[in-house]
């Protein structure tokens, strides 16, 4: 297993939070079940190169990509993801390495080659089929939650954004302000952000550019970059919605981690 695909402080974080590998039969045990450090080399393979699961080199990765895949399913119908990337959140707070004064929130449209759960026509591709990502940071760019919608949602996203795991319970976890751009100014939200004390800084429709809201909310475009740097995320190729939603919170997680790693 190549180890630089899974780092000793990621796997430190990551195996606590698998669910435990099946009893092997005592009569006709089969072969020996693959390693999950090793599975999760696999999925990582995939995850940054792009490659298709029927691609991954198994004797350089250690796995299978149909091994890695399955692995990858099992695991997300365990909610493992999401708990990592709450795990690692939590961790940046003790480190008082988060900032959520001020947050931005933004979406990025992505092409659906394979159709599935949560596709819709893009307004951005001609209608063609795609899914958008949705992502709110804090001030840094740290990536508190990400969802998946098809590609013609937009607004809808801000409070589930808001109520997501990495930004619930005490001390205060909410942002103060929030930051968005056009597409999430309409006052029912304006309102309802306000009821949750959060202040909404949205440019209007029809101001001309230059409000300056940019200089804070750059940090969330500066975080699709970073996330679409993990070549699978760039398309979408996974026809069931919790496996892709799987790759992006563990992008997320890596992002994460990076904040905490020693810089130098």
């Amino acid at each position: 297993m190549r180890a630089d695909l899974v780092p000793d402080d990621l796997w430190k974080r990551v195996a606590p939070l698998l669910p435990p590998a099946p009893e092997r039969r005592r009569r006709y045990p089969g072969r020996l079940r693959v390693p999950d450090r090793a599975a999760l080399a696999g999925v990582m393979y995939v995850l940054r190169t792009g490659v298709a699961w029927r691609d991954v080199p198994a004797e350089a990765v250690g796995c299978s990509g149909v091994t890695a895949w399955r692995r990858l399913r099992d695991w997300a119908e365990a909610g493992a993801r999401p708990r990592l990337h709450a795990a690692l959140l939590s961790e940046l707070r003790r480190a008082d390495l988060l900032d959520l004064d001020d947050c931005a929130v933004d979406g990025s449209h992505v092409r659906a080659l394979k159709g599935g759960d949560h596709v819709g026509p893009s307004p951005v591709d001609r209608a063609r089929p795609g899914s958008k990502h949705h992502l709110i940071v804090d001030r840094h760019g740290t990536p508190l939650a990400v969802r998946l919608t098809g590609g013609n949602h937009d607004v809808t996203q801000l409070l589930p954004l808001l109520d997501d795991r990495g930004l619930r319970g005490r001390p205060r976890r909410k942002p103060r302000q929030l930051y968005a751009d056009r597409g999430y100014v309409f006052d029912k939200y304006r309102r309802l952000l306000w009821k949750r004390g959060v202040k909404p800084l949205i440019v209007r429709r029809g101001v001309a550019h230059g409000s300056g809201l940019g200089k804070v909310r750059w940090v969330v475009e500066r975080a699709f970059a970073w996330l679409h740097q993990f070549k699978r995320l760039r398309v979408r190729y996974e026809r069931r919605a919790d496996l892709h939603v799987g790759l992006l919170q563990l992008a997320c997680s890596i992002i994460c981690l990076r904040r905490l790693r020693p810089s130098g």
